[in-house]
């Protein structure tokens, strides 16, 4: 059998790049069965007879990797990756040679801190004794250049072992490899976590925090000591919300870190009512055109809040382009990849970046890790030397110190004589001081992702400790119990990984893993300005994920300083808040958040702030001026006490005053020829009525009740018709007598014409007479009145009576009523009166319309009776004051609301009511006060007129001349 293990190996050997079948001959365990071998060996026969002589299995690529190894004498392995690099060296392209795997350039000294924290924590796992006592770990970094082809480039190296990378074959032979610490950015872990995965590959990420990384679908082998970006992006809209900004910029890095941060930060704020007012995407290879198109969108936005989801590299072309154009008056909101990055923290960058709040992960201090960075061996390998050249901007390598001494000697002197034998200028000597040079790689002021990389290798240390620890018989794996350490498969750390609980050395952090990720706790940094200008991180807050929703975020808002130094927070919104009384106006074609603040109506109110609809009021309620409440509506009605109550009431009792005055002046004179020829008792009534409707005005005040609603429009009624029916019967006998004499001198002219006419013609038997005193003896021509005292008394009864009947059927059908008015005003609540039926008022006022109009006619018919005292003129003045009183009152009543309308009203009646007192009772008052010699029965007689012979007589002497009638028609007549 050895024999043919013998002669298996050499044709093995003797085989150069054969199909993937002898591959993986090649490739297997030695300790293959005995049926493996010989079907292997089988194979190998077959090819080398086969006449083909094709190769089939061909390495394509050689991989160029810079990094660390450190494998000999180690029991276990473990896999690093860090973006030492920022970007690779851009090739040209030709595609007429062989192409080359491209290098990196741009040196990381805070990534290459990382990786130096990931050799300091394994050698300090293999110095301790309760960790792993009896395994010493070795470690195999490589350098991702911060691009995905590089970290492809190196998780493929590691699955094969060796710098020949075979896809699907592991060809080293060297110490078990555990998992991969790595790969840095998002995208980076991404595409490793991918090719990883097919193999059960545990991978543990210090930085990877997308959340696209948590699927277990797609990365079933992934986890991270970073805490998943959804939380970050949480916390950043948390972080919006709480300082009310409604209007943000975005800008990410063009990878899956940015992409997904930005789209969990928008879905979130988005769904809380805050508008993106720009959303940008950073390239990641340097492009001046797309990064001057940013810095213009930004200086052109309104939003003052600008949150950005990117890794340093990426975002530090951005900000140098910024600095440039001097863009200040902003706050950046920063996610942890770059919050406290020295990258980004260059000198003079606090003008543009003061202020800036961001969300960083847990710091912690490593003992022994600043002595282990500043005793570097600059000669340990090419990746150390780079840097070493790199920081102290010199090189290690003498001839290449020389050539360029002498490059300079020949340029400056021409010639190169005075570099000979000295040592050249630029030369390393090896032994500057890490120390004094203030850099990033030694500033251990902030180590958050450098911790990261620390409890990374702790994981999986603890994780190969309790492996390596397993009690046989009481192993986790079916049918295999314990793992053997030397020998272990992927699958079977990755489960001692998923289920791993320690506690960070110096710190005391409990470490575990849930669906592969840790709790997500921040501390959020807000970028203070020192007196030198220079940044400083000041924590002023903290973010727990776990905790419940009032209590995840604690932040103490009077320590920020913002940018430009300003105490208070920036005001970053597209429309300033729409205040109480007002409501949000959307823009057609404009984000919600840009609006008009529009006032709310008359009666609509909004009390709070940004209101979308204006609530309408109730009946009883208006809104106020500042529209921000509803109040209760002005009670308004016409009262008492107010000074135009006062007013009226003043004026209708001085009214009802007088009208009582003038019927005692009638009472005085009782028995005068002037009260008798008037009708005493109808005058009186006249003045009863009068009365009555200065006194309903009153009335018509306060507040109105059942009764008073009742009582003013019944009152007033009645009151005018008693009034004009007793003028109208007045009128009708002035009419009657103006008829009468009309008459009469018709039949008086006949008589004179024919006597004349007698007289001319000679006849003996004609006798002519004076005709001089015929017009003194017209009004005896006249018949006696039709309608006497008692005729008119019986007309004012009548005529009221049906006013008070109609009134009385409208009491009780359809009375008036109070009621509240809340149409009429939109602030007040008007209490009046409803009439209770249109038809009825209408036809009961109609009434005494119809009554002023017969008697305004009648009247207008006996106007030109009398010459002494003419009542029949009074009366047409009365009427025709009554008239355009009441006419005048209609477009001002329309025209009024409230206690106005009812203050029209009062005026109308009081000003109808003193019109028809003057009219018709002022003439009397005057003869019986002024003029009582007038007051004679000699001047109540006719009294001639000269008008063609004919004289008319006074209205109040035909009452007593028509008793006289026969023997003043006697006077008249021709003896015969």
């Amino acid at each position: 059998m050895k024999h043919l293990m013998h002669l298996f190996w050499l044709l093995c050997l003797d085989t150069p790049r054969q199909s993937l079948s002898s591959m993986l001959i090649c490739t297997g365990k030695q300790s293959m069965e005995i049926g493996g071998f010989l079907l292997g060996l089988s194979v190998i026969l077959h090819f080398h007879i086969s006449v083909s002589s094709e190769a089939t299995c061909m390495l394509k690529e050689k991989f160029n990797l810079n990094g660390y190894k450190d494998v000999e004498k180690k029991k276990v392995i473990i896999g690093g990756m860090f973006p030492v690099h920022k970007t690779i060296a851009l090739s040209d392209a030709n595609t007429s040679r062989l192409p080359m795997s491209s290098g990196c350039e741009g040196f990381n000294y805070r990534a290459f801190r990382w990786t130096q924290t990931m050799v300091f924590a394994i050698q300090e796992i293999n110095n301790m004794d309760d960790l792993l006592p009896n395994t010493d770990l070795g470690y195999v970094i490589y350098d991702s250049c911060f691009t995905i082809s590089k970290a492809v480039e190196g998780t493929l190296t590691y699955l094969t072992g060796q710098d020949e990378a075979v896809p699907n074959y592991r060809c080293g032979t060297g110490a078990p490899l555990a998992a991969l610490v790595g790969a840095g950015g998002s995208d980076l872990s991404i595409a490793t976590a991918r090719i990883l995965g097919l193999y059960h590959f545990p991978q543990v990420s210090y930085c990877s925090s997308c959340s696209a990384l948590e699927s277990k679908f797609q990365f079933p082998t992934f986890l991270r000591t970073i805490p998943n970006d959804r939380h970050q992006s949480t916390a950043m809209a948390q972080l919006v919300l709480h300082f009310g900004w409604t209007w943000v910029g975005t800008i990410a890095a063009d990878d899956d870190y940015g992409k997904y941060g930005i789209k969990d930060f928008k879905e979130q704020v988005e769904e809380a009512g805050v508008c993106i007012s720009f959303s940008e995407t950073l390239p990641k290879v340097n492009s001046p055109e797309d990064i001057h198109r940013i810095v213009q969108t930004v200086v052109e936005s309104t939003a003052k809040i600008i949150v950005v989801f990117s890794s340093d590299v990426d975002l530090s072309p951005l900000v140098l382009e910024l600095l440039r154009q001097n863009v200040t008056n902003r706050t950046w909101i920063a996610s942890e990849a770059w919050v406290t990055s020295a990258l980004i923290n260059q000198p003079g960058v606090s003008s543009v970046l003061g202020g800036t709040i961001g969300f960083a992960v847990k710091r912690a201090d490593i003992p022994g890790l600043q002595q282990h960075l500043l005793d570097l061996d600059p000669y340990a390998d090419p990746l150390t030397e780079e840097f070493w050249e790199t920081l102290f901007n010199c090189t290690l390598d003498y001839s290449t110190a020389l050539r360029k001494s002498k490059d300079r000697a020949s340029v400056l002197n021409g010639t190169a004589t005075k570099a000979i034998g000295t040592l050249p200028d630029g030369l390393c000597t090896g032994s500057e001081s890490l120390a004094r040079l203030n850099s990033t790689y030694s500033d251990i002021s902030q180590l958050r992702i450098t911790y990261s990389v620390y409890k990374a290798v702790y994981a999986v240390a603890h994780a190969l400790h309790n492996l390596e620890h397993c009690k046989e018989g009481q192993g986790p794996f079916i049918g295999i119990g314990c793992a053997d350490i030397t020998k272990f498969e992927p699958w079977q750390l990755m489960y001692y990984l998923k289920n791993v609980r320690f506690k960070v050395p110096h710190t005391d952090e409990e470490v575990y893993f849930t669906d592969g990720d840790v709790e997500g706790f921040y501390d959020i940094i807000n970028w203070g300005v020192e007196s030198n200008g220079e940044i400083s991180y000041v924590t002023v807050g903290r973010y727990n994920a776990s905790a419940t929703l009032d209590e995840r975020m604690t932040i103490i808002n009077d320590s920020i300083v913002w940018n430009n130094e300003a105490l208070e927070p920036p005001n970053s919104v597209c429309s300033e808040d729409c205040k109480p009384g007002t409501r949000k106006g959307i823009r057609q074609g404009e984000p919600v958040c840009c609006f008009d603040c529009i006032p709310c109506a008359d009666g609509e109110i909004s009390n709070m702030t940004n209101a979308r609809e204006c609530a309408l009021c109730s009946g009883d309620h208006w809104s106020n001026e500042a529209h921000d409440a509803c109040v209760p509506k002005i009670i308004e009605f016409l009262a008492f006490g107010e000074p135009l109550g006062i007013t009226l009431i003043v004026i209708s009792t001085f009214g009802a005053l007088v009208t009582i005055a003038v019927g005692v002046v009638l009472v005085m004179h009782l028995g005068t020829p002037l009260v008798k020829a008037n009708d005493a008792l109808l005058s009186f009534l006249l003045l009863f009525s009068l009365v009555v409707t200065f006194l309903c005005s009153i009335v018509f005040l306060g507040e109105p009740q059942r009764w008073s609603c009742m009582t003013s429009q019944v009152a007033l009624a009645l009151g005018f018709a008693l009034c004009l029916s007793s003028l109208m019967g007045k009128a009708a006998v002035l009419m009657l007598r103006a008829q009468a004499i009309k008459a009469a001198r018709a039949r008086s002219k006949a008589a004179a014409k024919a006597a004349k006419a007698a007289a001319n013609s000679g006849s003996p038997d004609v006798v002519v007479t004076n005709t001089a005193n015929l017009g003194d003896a017209l009004v005896a021509t006249a018949q006696p009145d039709l309608l006497t005292s008692g005729h008119q008394r019986a007309i004012a009864l009548t005529t009221t009576l049906i006013q008070a009947l109609a009134c009385t059927v409208w009491l009780i059908i359809l009375p008036p009523y109070p009621r509240k008015n809340t149409s009429a005003q939109n602030i007040k609540i008007i209490l009046e009166c409803n009439e209770g039926s249109v038809v009825f008022i209408s036809s009961i006022f109609a009434y005494d319309i119809l009554l002023a109009l017969l008697a305004f006619i009648f009247a207008f018919l006996a106007r030109k009776l009398e010459d002494h005292f003419s009542e029949a003129k009074c009366i047409t003045f009365s009427m025709l004051v009554f008239f355009i009183v009441w006419i005048s009152f209609i477009p001002a009543y329309l025209s009024t609301r409230g206690k106005f309308m009812v203050a029209v009203q009062i005026f109308a009646i009081l000003a109808s009511s003193f019109g028809i007192l003057a009219c018709i009772f002022l003439p009397k008052c005057y003869i019986l006060l002024i003029k009582p010699e007038r007051n004679t029965e000699e001047m109540m007689r006719p009294h001639g007129k000269p008008r063609d012979g004919i004289s008319t007589g006074t209205s109040a002497s035909l009452a007593t001349a028509a008793t006289d009638v026969n023997a003043t028609t006697a006077s008249t007549a021709i003896d015969d």
